[in-house]
């Protein structure tokens, strides 16, 4: 696979160029919970049409650029999750309201106070849905060659970069893996 990263909170999910299905295209995929039952994580670059503001309006004004929903995956569309990346010096684990999933990264509670949680935060990002796999399912997709697993950036939870964090991510991690930022087929997705 070109590197020796588990799959764990916080590592990437980058979709092989193969991976022609349309909920993972070229997805980068931040890994939130991995336990034996099963991974469950976000899509970070599918953007959506639809405004935080239309979903959760008392969280819209705190939603770093682009303000709207991201799709974080084809399961439970309906279900809202957001991300938030910490400011230097604070803990996930010691803000009401917060779990962590990795350093400086942690889910919030959106039944919560965002006035309380913002000045912690560089950035919040909001998904609609997540991708999961059972027990034993991603490891095959894995072993098949349809995933990269990476580790993470903090600013990639927060990343402007639409279907360019794919590329972005592969490049940084130096060859082999960082030539196939350059496969054929970038395709702008819908």
């Amino acid at each position: 696979m070109g590197t020796d990263v588990e799959v764990e909170p916080g590592a990437l999910l980058v979709a092989a160029p193969q991976l022609l299905d349309k909920n993972f295209r070229r997805a980068v995929v931040y890994v939130i919970h991995h336990r034996a039952e099963g991974t469950l994580g976000v899509v970070l670059n599918r953007p959506s049409e639809v405004a935080v503001e239309e979903v959760l309006p008392k969280w819209a004004e705190h939603a770093i650029e682009p303000r709207s929903l991201f799709v974080g995956g084809p399961v439970e569309q309906r279900t809202a999750i957001c991300l938030a990346t910490l400011r230097a010096g604070e803990r996930a684990d010691a803000i009401e309201g917060m779990v962590g999933v990795r350093g400086p990264v942690g889910l919030v509670d959106l039944d919560g106070d965002p006035n309380a949680l913002v000045p912690k935060t560089r950035g919040l990002r909001f998904f609609a849905g997540y991708a999961g796999w059972d027990a034993g399912q991603l490891a095959g997709e894995i072993e098949r060659g349809d995933w990269h697993v990476v580790p993470a950036l903090p600013d990639d939870v927060i990343a402007d970069q639409g279907q360019e964090l794919w590329s972005k991510v592969l490049r940084r991690q130096g060859p082999p893996l960082a030539f196939l930022a350059t496969h054929p087929g970038d395709v702008k997705l819908n």
